[in-house]
């Protein structure tokens, strides 16, 4: 059967059932199948993987006035839910060797926090691009001082951290289904944990709080978060082929870096030996004459999209006031970094015509 037909094949059950709305047969084992593929105990289908790390931090109990770490080099969407919770984000430099949040630069928010008789009520740890960060080292550090950890897994679903899918080894996962990611159901997400007892309070907050009464009773506050049925059935239909998209996701990246990596001052996002990426974007930095708007310039006069990497969240005005750990390491790989199109429909016509123009601008 095509990927196709595996998707329409669960949104005409959803129909032919007429179960449209967010519960059903497919949200049921969405729910079952994501968490039987990356090992986990349970998982509640969510409207987004945004809404995902809102609950999470509400799982957490992180409310007002509490401190939650998060790494600056990120998109807007890990931060925001700390300020729907009316908590404090405090952000962390990442670390070359990861691209994702530094340990040494998180013991010492930890320190100087600890050093005011403060503590994080939760600390998020993004795995960005499909790069997972230094586990071992976060959960030792956050283990230690008993502080939960949530991963923002949205970018890295098929990602293995020494053999073990991300999202699996802190406290919280949660993966995206936006229409960009590795597989979409055009929205929608996922948070996952071993403790079901907090999925199963997840899903109630999901669904408006809704008491189990027979009048509408709601003892507290809700959420309208829950994925449609629909939405779970493209899901079921997009996990089944993870796997292929996840391999040819790498075929994209060994392309760019066989073909350009060897260019004067280019640097591939790092592949460390602990670390199975997903391979979700094919990112760079440059430390050469030629930079990332020469190369988003030049892909655009082609009609082809290229973006720079992630702009850190305490460079971004609305975060601008919230503390910062850290030195220049996402400062400067938002300025020299530069994330190619890794679409998985693209041809080999469509990668050689990409880089070709991109070595153009070396000669």
């Amino acid at each position: 059967m095509s990927d196709e037909g595996y998707e329409m094949q669960y949104i005409k059950e959803a129909f032919d059932t007429n179960w449209i709305a967010p519960l059903g047969n497919n949200v049921d084992e969405f729910e079952n199948e994501l968490a039987a593929k990356v090992g986990a105990k349970s998982a509640a289908a969510l409207s987004s993987g945004t809404a995902a790390i809102h609950l999470a931090l509400k799982a957490a109990e992180v409310g007002e006035g509490d401190i939650v770490f998060c790494p600056s080099l990120t998109f807007s969407a890990t931060a925001n839910p700390i300020i729907y919770q009316k908590a404090i984000p405090v952000f962390i430099d990442s670390d070359y060797k990861t691209w994702n949040m530094d340990p040494e630069a998180l013991e010492k928010a930890f320190e100087k926090y600890e050093s005011m008789d403060k503590r994080p009520k939760a600390v998020i740890v993004v795995h960005l691009y499909g790069l997972s960060a230094n586990m071992d080292k976060i959960l030792e550090i956050c283990r230690k001082r008993c502080v939960p950890v949530i991963e923002d897994s949205a970018e890295s679903l098929g990602s293995l951290y020494k053999g073990r899918h991300t999202g699996t080894l802190g406290d919280y996962g949660v993966f995206s289904f936006n229409g960009n990611k590795i597989i979409t159901t055009s929205g929608g997400g996922m948070l996952i944990s071993n403790n079901q007892e907090k999925i199963a309070k997840v899903r109630f907050w999901a669904t408006q709080s809704r008491d189990p009464a027979r009048h509408y009773q709601h003892s507290e506050l809700g959420f309208n978060y829950r994925m449609s049925n629909i939405v779970a059935g493209i899901g079921r239909g997009q996990l089944k082929i993870l796997d292929q998209r996840v391999a040819k996701k790498k075929n994209i990246f060994e392309f760019y870096k066989r073909e350009i990596g060897g260019l004067e001052g280019v640097q591939f996002m790092p592949i460390n030996e602990w670390n199975e990426p997903n391979y979700w974007l094919s990112c760079l930095a440059l430390s050469g004459r030629v930079k990332p708007l020469d190369i988003m310039e030049a892909l655009e006069e082609e009609n082809i999209e290229s973006r720079p990497i992630w702009k850190p969240m305490h460079m971004q005005p609305f975060f601008a006031e919230y503390d910062y750990v850290g030195g220049h390491v996402s400062r400067n790989l938002f300025e020299n970094g530069v994330c190619l199109p890794s679409d998985t429909k693209m041809e080999d016509g469509d990668l050689e015509k990409i880089v070709r123009i991109i070595k153009g601008l070396w000669n």
